[in-house]
């Protein structure tokens, strides 16, 4: 903990609504312990400037940051998720303990400097190329959870179960050997990790299936039964990315698949279901009933060609939702947002479709709904500037060209909807400035070892 835990901001963002003269006082265990707005006599450093609550980031494949930009070259006639894959196979069949490292503490630091404060880490390069696991079994989850204590990101590790190629038990492809644990290894992973990190107030434990091309019924079944003996923590799962995902799912389960997910596993307020995006009334009812939350990757699922959730009916059935930027084409939760809003204006041709229904606001009201998701998405008390909850917090630069003389929630809109330079200035995890006035404490160092890296994966 810094020397100080008392800091009075400028402005701050509170569950109430906005407030100057913010007095925020964080304990020993980075939580915030005390909110006295309007509070201008206690001593307590001075943060100029407007303080709102960090984002979750909900869904990362953090090896894929090293691939941004890598397939966008047309490879055939009909060029989809399906051939970008094989991209993505190739720079996972050179990725060691070492460079998973690299790359994921550079993508964390630059995930801070925007504005995420908490990672949730899709994680299922498990093993060496051949599939053959590394002599330290759980090394490359090692090295994530490296990778967040060095740059100082909360994080929630999702192990995943990844056992097939696709529907009916098809075995994995020479290319996915990497990804495979069976069931009951994987219980073990979960056991060791969830050892290792009991005593950590930074990092939490989850889990995460595939997708149910990857994990066969009986599969999920196992490890479902074993978490429900077990610390199960949050649990996560691609589903229904792909048309031709659902169509394979109703050849052989006779359903859709969120249809059969709902129908046949606890799905819960613990899942957040990813790339929900090819799904029926009745399923967005469903969902919502259910309390999982959905995850949204708007420029990855625009970057892949994937298709649009249909967020407003899912947000009229009362549906719970969060943000992640997945292949990190792009790393900027207003960006992620911005998406939101953007497709929804194409689509229904008119403006400022997803307002808050009292204000009318949309940029605040969009980053208010996904810190709220993305709080229960991770399984951490985060997403609000509130007693008890960790103190993540971002602070807006305004003085800064985009922001001067915003107020209010004006300020978030223009955060969100602004194409100017990110205003994001000092960035604070469970009560340590990691970014101030723009800099990570340690992105020289970190970006120096990604850049060996990625040269050594060139070379290879």
């Amino acid at each position: 903990m810094e020397e100080h835990s008392r800091f009075r901001f400028q402005s701050a963002w509170l569950p109430q609504g906005w407030h100057r003269d913010v007095v925020v006082v964080v304990d020993e265990f980075g939580d915030i312990a005390e909110i006295r707005p309007e509070d201008t006599t206690s001593a307590a450093v001075a943060i100029s400037g407007a303080a709102i609550p960090g984002m979750p980031n909900v869904h990362s494949h953090a090896f894929q940051r090293a691939m941004a930009g890598l397939a966008e070259r047309r490879a055939s006639s009909s060029d989809s998720f399906w051939t970008w894959r094989e991209t993505m196979y190739e720079l996972a069949r050179n990725m060691t303990p070492e460079a998973l490292n690299a790359i994921a503490t550079q993508l964390y630091v630059e995930m801070l400097k925007a504005g995420y404060t908490t990672v949730c880490e899709f994680h299922y390069v498990h093993n060496q190329a051949d599939g053959r696991p590394f002599a330290e079994r759980d090394i490359m989850s090692q090295a994530l959870i490296d990778a967040a204590t060095s740059s100082g990101i909360g994080m929630t590790l999702l192990p995943t179960l990844y056992l097939t190629s696709d529907f009916g038990g098809t075995p994995p492809t020479p290319r996915q050997r990497q990804f495979i644990t069976p069931a009951d290894e994987f219980l073990a992973r979960l056991d060791r990790l969830r050892s290792g990190l009991r005593s950590s107030q930074q990092i939490e434990l989850g889990m995460a299936f595939h997708s149910l091309r990857a994990v066969p019924p009986q599969d999920l079944r196992v490890v479902v039964d074993g978490l429900a003996k077990r610390e199960p923590g949050v649990i996560h799962i691609h589903v229904a990315e792909q048309e031709r995902e659902v169509a394979a799912s109703l050849g052989h389960c006779g359903q859709r698949p969120v249809e059969w997910l709902l129908a046949n596993a606890p799905v819960d307020d613990r899942w957040c279901l990813v790339h929900a995006t090819h799904v029926t009334a009745a399923e967005i009812d469903a969902i919502a009933r259910s309390g999982a939350v959905v995850a949204l990757c708007p420029t990855t699922e625009a970057n892949l060609g994937d298709g649009m959730f249909p967020l407003g009916s899912y947000l009229d059935a009362g549906g719970i939702v969060a943000i992640g930027s997945d292949s990190h084409i792009s790393i900027a939760p207003r960006e992620e947002l911005r998406w939101i809003e953007y497709q929804a204006r194409l689509v229904q041709r008119e403006r400022n479709v997803y307002a808050d229904p009292v204000s009318g606001s949309v940029g605040s009201y969009l980053w208010r709904l996904a810190c709220a998701g993305g709080a229960r998405a991770a399984g951490r008390r985060i997403g609000a500037l509130e007693v008890g909850r960790r103190a993540d917090i971002v602070v807006l630069d305004l003085e800064s060209p985009v922001l001067v003389g915003r107020r209010g929630d004006a300020i978030v809109d223009t955060h969100v909807f602004s194409g100017q330079p990110d205003a994001t200035r000092d960035v604070m995890v469970g009560g340590r400035w990691l970014v101030q006035d723009g800099r990570h404490f340690a992105e020289e160092p970190i970006a120096a070892g990604y850049c060996r890296a990625i040269a050594a994966l060139t070379q290879g």
